[in-house]
């Protein structure tokens, strides 16, 4: 399917969920779908679904059933990225209590080869950015040449470079802060058009548990949706009514949705 809000409103949703950085926090994941279905809500992901948290092959099989029925779809984030690099056999860096606890997780799962295929394909497929009227989603960052050009199609089977990386890595420094975390620049916020809100992950920027909003220069927002899901913290979404997303919206491309 189409997401667009044809599509949406024709198969009976008169919303959207904007869920951020999941890492394996099926609790919250649970509770985020759930909440979604009650409601009529089209669910969208941020990315990076697993690592660190108790049951990353559980927030899979969540997500993929979602994909698969036509009532949700997620981004690619860096740790997707990962995960599907280290499932095709390339040879990755494996972090105990990351990508090695999902890939024990994995392993260990009843379903380990059919879940295995599954995260191969959905995650091949899974679009890097998607522009949704007023709402653009993005793991990482923004750019405004994104704007311009739909996701590549296979943007989780490439070598993330370009838009792809910014839009999975965000914009880095190459430096460490003193928890050990790479320091990224936010500059991108101020490229944001005037009326455009852009929702993030990757990035946990809270100070209180809620999502961080910062306003831009050009008249844009950045909504920061990690709150740290698996690390610690508490699962964060945004819903937005149909209405609120596509009236007098920015203009940019629609993602197409593949069984």
């Amino acid at each position: 399917m189409i997401v667009s809000p044809e599509s949406l409103r024709a198969a009976g949703f008169n919303g959207v969920r904007i869920v951020g950085d999941v890492h394996g926090d099926v609790r919250g994941f649970s509770a985020a779908v759930a909440g979604a279905e009650a409601t009529g809500l089209f669910l969208i992901q941020l990315g990076d679904l697993t690592d660190h948290g108790t049951d990353g092959p559980a927030v899979l099989r969540l997500m993929f059933d979602l994909v698969e029925a036509g009532r949700g779809l997620f981004l690619l984030g860096n740790h997707d990225h990962k995960l599907r690099r280290a499932l095709s056999g390339e040879k990755v860096r494996v972090e105990a209590a990351g990508l090695g606890r999902t890939l024990d997780q994995i392993a260990a799962a009843p379903d380990a080869e059919a879940l295995r295929e599954r995260a191969l394909h959905h995650i091949g497929e899974a679009p890097a950015w998607l522009s949704l009227g007023r709402l653009f989603c993005v793991h990482a960052a923004f750019h405004d040449a994104m704007l311009l050009h739909a996701s590549p199609p296979d943007a989780g089977t490439r070598k993330a470079e370009g838009l792809v990386g910014r839009a999975i890595f965000g914009q880095v420094t190459g430096a460490r802060g003193a928890d050990g975390f790479p320091i990224r620049l936010t500059g991108w916020i101020d490229r944001i058009p005037s009326g455009l809100t852009v929702l993030v992950g990757h990035d946990n920027r809270s100070r209180d548990g809620r999502p961080l909003v910062i306003n831009g220069a050009r008249g844009g927002r950045a909504i920061f949706l990690d709150t740290g899901a698996g690390k610690g913290g508490a699962l964060a979404w945004r819903d937005f009514r149909l209405e609120e997303v596509f009236v007098d919206a920015p203009q940019g491309h629609a993602v197409a949705m593949t069984d």
